[in-house]
């Protein structure tokens, strides 16, 4: 079904599987704490807990690291999560954070519509987990054609804490209508 490590190329960003020997330099980009400031694992800017996210995204495959093109620089990453095959099958995008520079430009929104045109040609609906609080992610979400659903979860985060997880999603029709659409 639904290859979740692919490579995909665009203008500005290439995506491609992680791997363990990027570990130094993704950490440099989520050492920065401001990244985290609004996202509930506000401390994943600390070494040992983005290391548990690393380790974590290794682990369950589908984690693709964010790459500038024009400078080579790494500048992020997302994953593929949580492929469900029930109703025309559905997929999570998700634990996507970028380097603070390319925040509110083409990045996100390159690196979004590559996630979904890769998805949607094999998944009927893209969802989105994001933390109730968090803004920032939500407002970026909608303005990229997402759509908030009715559906909610508890997440736990690291150290214990309960978060509310609002979710949103984009389906393959909408896709196709949306402010990605090519």
């Amino acid at each position: 079904m639904l290859d979740r490590q692919p490579v995909l190329e665009g203008e500005h960003v290439s995506l491609r599987p992680l791997h363990p020997a990027d570990w130094d330099a993704l950490f440099a980009v989520a050492s920065d704490p401001l990244i985290w400031a609004q996202h509930p694992a506000h401390d994943r800017w600390q070494e040992p807990v983005f290391r548990a996210f690393f380790d974590d995204a290794l682990a369950n495959g589908g984690a693709l690291l964010a790459i500038d093109t024009a400078s080579g620089a790494v500048i992020g990453s997302s994953r593929f999560q949580g492929l469900e095959e029930a109703d025309g099958g559905s997929v999570e995008i998700g634990w996507t954070f970028l380097a603070r520079h390319c925040w509110g430009g083409r990045h996100n929104h390159e690196m979004k519509r590559l996630m979904l045109a890769h998805a949607l040609a094999s998944v009927a609906e893209v969802r989105f987990l994001v933390g109730e609080g968090n803004t920032r992610s939500r407002r970026a979400l909608e303005n990229i054609g997402a759509k908030l659903t009715d559906r909610r979860e508890e997440r736990i985060m690291a150290g214990g804490e309960i978060i509310p997880h609002l979710t949103y999603v984009i389906t393959r029709e909408s896709f196709a209508k949306g402010p990605l659409a090519r």
